[in-house]
């Protein structure tokens, strides 16, 4: 339905979710579809845009790059993000992840009323909710990888599936 490669702006993401919103509503999609969707849409478009790992100009060329796309099938949604991130948060963040994972769906309802209490907030400025979040209102555990590109940075991919 769409994709991107290139640099991340708030004025992309906001074209991205209008431009996925008509896709959605031309497509006569059940409005649950379409808010469960769109949602984990803005979590994940603003994932990637709080949360990517700025280069320093050192960095190989594409390192600021991020893809992300939309896709449709007959029974599911699918949006995959890909960014570069720097090793050492890409361990913290595995870890999260892969916790996330490990939760019921009742565990996860009561870890997100955890952290939403706790109060603290992440070097990025972010709670920490988000993934909670995509994993809640997808139903699915979260499919990620990293691979390792060099000593000082890897590629990280999401591939979110929205059940219809």
């Amino acid at each position: 339905m769409l994709s991107f490669k290139g640099n991340v702006t708030s004025e992309l993401l906001t074209s991205v979710l209008q431009i996925m919103e008509s896709k959605m509503e031309k497509l006569n999609e059940p409005s649950r579809i379409k808010k469960k969707v769109y949602n984990i849409l803005v979590e994940s478009l603003q994932n990637l845009y709080h949360h990517l790992d700025k280069q320093p100009d050192s960095a190989p060329s594409g390192h600021n790059t991020v893809i992300f796309m939309i896709g449709k099938s007959s029974d599911a949604y699918n949006i995959f993000t890909g960014n570069y991130i720097n090793n050492e948060n890409a361990d913290k963040l595995k870890e999260r992840l892969e916790k996330i994972n490990s939760l019921t769906p009742e565990d996860l309802k009561a870890y997100y009323k955890e952290v939403l209490n706790n109060g603290m907030m992440s070097d990025k400025g972010g709670g920490g909710l988000g993934m909670i979040d995509i994993a809640r209102k997808s139903g699915q555990k979260l499919d990620f990888d990293f691979q390792k590109v060099d000593e000082e940075y890897s590629f990280y991919s999401l591939n979110i599936n929205i059940p219809q």
